[in-house]
């Protein structure tokens, strides 16, 4: 058991952001797998002070079992400010609010977003300052390294985050021109925790039990922080939370174990966003499943193209067997 700010956070798992993916059918979808943690989706600020009706909708969502953050995206601390506030004022069952200074995408760094704030530590500062001035909950800051291998100033970051009141920092072990591609720098982390007065949350290539193992050894974080890895692989968060409370190492999922997920989280998007929209989104997901099974390409193929709708998906389903 650990805490962010008055928060009790049972477990080791938190689900990473994902822009487009982490809706709160995923959310809900992977929360009994173990998650202890779980955050929407980057929500712009000035989205939220125009009243845009996409941005909203991200704040649809009902109290969970588990903490549920919300990802604010911007630049200007008062603006930020301001959305946090209207945030909350639409959905009193947020618990805590996390801020993107960590996002690579040139779409969100060109507006000096995302890591284009790793740039200005003391920007950085006064961000969590402004938010801490209008909110009464815990607020998360999610970072990486630095701009790039010239500029890794995260424990800069950290520190003015620190002395502005943060409540938690997650770090993805990557710069921002490193995207999400090459071995993230977990050396450049050792110990990190060591040197910090808040909570730690670590991210980067955690795609495996043994990852995950070897992130929060190096790191002395309190969690990691599982994203890709987790898409079409629920059963890795139920393998860390597990290991963590019993010192047990489970199995891999079996295929048709991985099957009835897929069909799970299929029904649970189209519950939760209707059948169209959901049906477009999982066909990006739902080839994940079959990651490491023999004739994925083939099944791949299949629900990449021709996924349409729920029975689409159960006859695809039903076809694969090895």
């Amino acid at each position: 058991m650990w805490k962010i700010g008055n928060l009790e956070i049972d477990g080791k798992v938190v689900l990473a952001p994902m822009a487009g993916i982490t809706s709160v059918g995923y959310r809900n979808f992977m929360i009994p797998f173990g998650v202890s943690l779980s955050v929407t989706e980057m929500v712009s600020d000035m989205g939220l002070i125009y009243g845009n009706d996409e941005t909203k909708e991200y704040l649809d969502f009902q109290k969970s079992n588990v903490p549920t953050g919300v990802q604010l995206f911007g630049y200007d601390p008062l603006n930020l400010a301001k959305s946090a506030q209207i945030a909350q004022k639409m959905n009193d069952n947020i618990d805590f609010f996390d801020i993107n200074m960590g996002c690579p995408v040139p779409k969100v760094t060109k507006t000096g977003a995302g890591s284009s704030l790793m740039k200005n530590p003391i920007l950085c500062g006064d961000i969590i300052r402004e938010i801490k001035k209008v909110t009464n909950i815990p607020i998360t800051a999610k970072i990486r390294l630095g701009w790039d291998d010239k500029s890794v100033n995260f424990l800069e970051v950290i520190k003015e985050l620190e002395k502005a009141g943060v409540d938690a920092v997650s770090i993805h072990a990557r710069t921002r021109s490193e995207l999400y591609s090459g071995l993230p720098h977990y050396d450049l982390l050792k110990d990190l925790r060591k040197q910090m007065h808040v909570p730690l949350i670590i991210s980067g290539n955690i795609f495996s039990l043994d990852d995950a193992i070897d992130a929060l050894e190096s790191t002395g974080a309190e969690a990691v922080m599982v994203a890709r890895g987790g898409m079409g692989n629920p059963f890795l968060i139920k393998q860390i939370d597990h290991y963590y409370r019993t010192g047990e190492k489970l199995p891999s999922p079996t295929l048709e174990q991985q099957k009835q997920w897929c069909l799970e989280l299929g029904q649970i998007l189209t519950k939760t966003m209707g059948e169209l929209r959901a049906m477009k989104i999982y066909r990006g997901i739902a080839p994940k499943f079959f990651n490491g099974f023999p004739g994925a390409k083939a099944i791949k193929v299949r629900l990449a193209t021709e996924l349409t709708d729920q029975d689409s998906l159960k006859m695809i389903l039903n076809s694969i067997h090895f």
